[in-house]
């Protein structure tokens, strides 16, 4: 199970459509200023905040150098399974090709979360969920149960099948066939703000062009070799239970990896969130840059400035954590070989 899936993080892999840029000329189109990408070689990780698309969007890029061949470390990233160290993540599933709401049954709320589940049965247009107006009405049609037990079986049976059909939207359709969530002043649309992400990726547009397309106009023919990934995730989010869709595409040549993903479906807090991972040579190791990006509406309006920059040093943060876990693994692994 890879990291990415792990994280809601996704990966897409490295086709040299051009001349394969080198490691530094990466960050550097990622944002990453050069005096930071020497901190590398001092065994540092290093950040920096880059372009943000909306008022919504919160951006980081994060870099770290690993003492491990680049095959090394996709080998563990694709192996490992790491949702097992975050303690937040409940239950995790892969989405089969074909799956039916039988594939979901991995999510469902306990009679612990029984306030949770009342809520959906009452909810309205709010940013409490994340819900499109036909959803917010079918579960408000879903009869309610004095049994405490029954009724958090049949919430969880109806929000299955909402994540079903949300699943099979965006496998059909991509981006087109993810439907917008219904707020009082209107509707928040995480397809957008997924676009808007990935077209100001400058190290995708211009090194990746055909990944480029093909990302952005999914379910459109992606290129050869690409291997692709679904997943459903449940994880406490603000101490709630969040179902989280996933989808991530991997490609692993001899130049590296470039890995690319996206959170599709999130059940609150935030409306989606894009990453993109890269595994490179770099000196006699590997260079593992990671940029991510969150869509959430509660960076924007009011004192939008100062909320920006409270939620990048959380995302910030976050990530370093992330790269902290892998760096601890291949040192440790380096000082056995």
């Amino acid at each position: 199970m890879p990291i990415y899936a792990l994280f809601g993080l996704l990966f897409f892999s490295f086709v040299a459509a051009a001349p394969a840029p080198s490691s530094k000329e990466i960050l550097l189109s990622a944002g990453v200023p050069s005096h930071k990408i020497a901190l590398l070689d001092q065994g540092e990780i290093i950040s920096h905040g880059i372009d943000e698309g909306t008022d919504k969007e919160l951006a980081m890029s994060v870099a770290i150098y690993l003492p491990a061949h680049p095959d090394k470390v996709i080998d563990y990233i694709k192996s490992v399974e790491l949702f097992a160290i975050d303690a937040d993540v409940t239950a995790y599933g892969a989405i089969p090709k074909n799956a039916n709401v039988y594939d979901f049954k991995g999510f469902g709320f306990s009679l612990k979360q029984l306030d949770e589940a009342l809520d959906l049965l009452d909810t309205e247009e709010s940013d409490r969920f994340n819900l499109s107006i036909q959803e917010i009405s079918v579960l408000q049609n879903t009869p309610a149960d004095t049994d405490k037990a029954i009724l958090v079986k049949k919430v969880s049976q109806k929000y299955r099948e909402i994540l079903q059909q949300r699943w099979q939207a965006y496998r059909n359709n991509g981006l087109k066939g993810i439907a917008d969530y219904s707020r009082v002043d209107g509707v928040a649309s995480p397809a957008a703000e997924l676009y808007i992400s990935a077209k100001n990726c400058k190290m995708l547009t211009h090194y990746f062009p055909e990944l480029s397309h093909g990302w952005n106009n999914y379910p459109a023919s992606l290129p050869s070799g690409v291997e692709e990934y679904f997943y459903w995730i449940n994880r406490l989010v603000e101490n709630r239970p969040t179902a989280i869709l996933a989808h991530s595409v991997l490609q692993v040549t001899n130049t590296g990896s470039l890995i690319l993903g996206r959170q599709f479906y999130v059940g609150h807090s935030y409306n989606s969130s894009q990453m993109c991972v890269g595994v490179l040579p770099y000196h006699d190791g590997s260079l593992v840059f990671y940029i991510e990006s969150t869509s959430t509406d509660q960076v924007a309006g009011i004192a939008t400035g100062l909320r920006h920059i409270i939620g990048r040093e959380q995302l910030k943060n976050q990530m370093i954590k992330h790269l902290e876990k892998l760096g601890k693994t291949f040192k440790i692994a380096s000082k056995d070989d």
